[in-house]
C-alpha cells in the first residue's frame, strides 16, 4: 500500500473499519505523519461525541416508584417439598406476587430499556431506530477516504459543533453536542452556504445529536445554523448561531 493510500485511511482507522493488516500498515505510518495524527485524533474525538449524544438516563421517578413497591411484595420462599397436607394452591396462588417481584427488579436493572418499554414503546422503538440510522450514516460517512471535519462553538459560547463532509461523496453531516435547546415552537435549521446564499439543509430539533444533512454539496462553502420556527423556514430568519467552513 502506498503513502498516498495510506493518508485516506484516517477516518476507517478511527471507526475500526480497517482488517488487521491494514491497521498495521495504517499504525506504521501514524508514528510518522503527524497530520493524520491530527486527522485521527479529531475524527476519534467526534465518534465518541457522536456515541454520547443519545445516551438516555432513566427518569428518577422509576427508582422511587420501584423502592416504594418493595415492602408490599413478598420475597420468594426456598424451594422445599411441599408440605404433607399443605394444600398446593397456596403456593399458586403466590405466583402474580413472585412475577411482579421479578419484574420490578428486572426494571431496575435495565434502567432506560425498561422505561422505553413500558412507556410509549412504539415511539421509542421508532425513534431509537432513526437515531440509530443517522448514526450509522455519520460513521459511515467519516470512513470516506477524503472525509474532513470542522468544529466550531456557539455563538453563546455554550455548546459545539461538528460538521463532516465529503467531496467524493457530496455529503455532510453535522454532530451537535450540548447546545442550548431551543425554545417552544422553534428548532435549529441547518444550511448549506452557498457563496452566501443559504440553502436549507434540515432541521435539528434539540442542542443535541447528529444529523446528515439533506442536498449535495454542490459547491458549498460551509454550513450555518439558525433558530427558526418549528418546521423549518424556506431561508434564515434570524442571525447564524454557528457558521462552519469547508477547509
Amino acid at each position: 500500500m502506498s503513502t498516498a493510500d495510506l493518508h485516506t485511511l484516517t477516518g476507517a482507522y478511527a471507526a475500526h473499519a480497517l482488517d488487521p493488516a491494514e491497521s498495521a500498515d495504517f499504525e506504521r505510518h501514524l508514528a510518522h505523519c503527524s497530520a493524520c495524527a491530527q486527522e485521527v485524533a479529531e475524527f476519534a474525538a467526534t465518534l465518541a461525541r457522536l456515541g454520547a449524544a443519545q445516551a438516555v438516563l432513566p427518569p428518577p421517578a422509576l427508582k422511587t416508584r420501584v423502592m416504594a413497591a418493595l415492602p408490599t411484595l413478598r420475597q420468594e420462599a426456598p424451594h422445599t417439598a411441599p408440605t404433607p397436607g399443605r394444600p398446593r394452591g397456596r403456593l399458586a396462588r403466590g405466583w402474580p406476587k413472585l412475577a411482579l417481584a421479578a419484574c420490578l427488579a428486572l426494571a431496575v436493572g435495565t434502567g432506560a430499556v425498561a422505561v422505553q418499554q413500558h412507556q410509549e414503546a412504539g415511539q421509542a422503538r421508532a425513534r431509537a431506530t432513526a437515531l440509530q440510522q443517522q448514526q450509522d450514516r455519520f460513521a459511515a460517512l467519516l470512513t470516506a477516504p477524503d472525509a474532513r471535519t470542522s468544529t466550531g462553538t456557539a455563538a453563546a459560547g455554550v455548546g459545539v459543533g461538528t460538521v463532516v463532509w465529503s467531496n467524493s461523496r457530496g455529503q455532510a453531516g453535522f454532530l451537535a453536542s450540548g447546545m442550548p435547546a431551543p425554545a417552544g415552537g422553534s428548532t435549529y435549521e441547518l444550511w448549506f452556504n452557498d457563496a452566501g446564499t443559504m440553502r436549507p439543509a434540515g432541521l435539528l430539533p434539540t442542542g443535541d445529536g447528529v444529523l446528515l444533512l439533506t442536498g449535495p454539496l454542490d459547491g458549498a462553502r460551509g454550513i450555518g445554523v439558525t433558530v427558526e420556527p418549528a418546521g423549518g423556514s424556506a431561508h434564515p430568519t434570524t442571525a447564524p448561531v454557528m457558521l462552519l467552513s469547508f477547509t
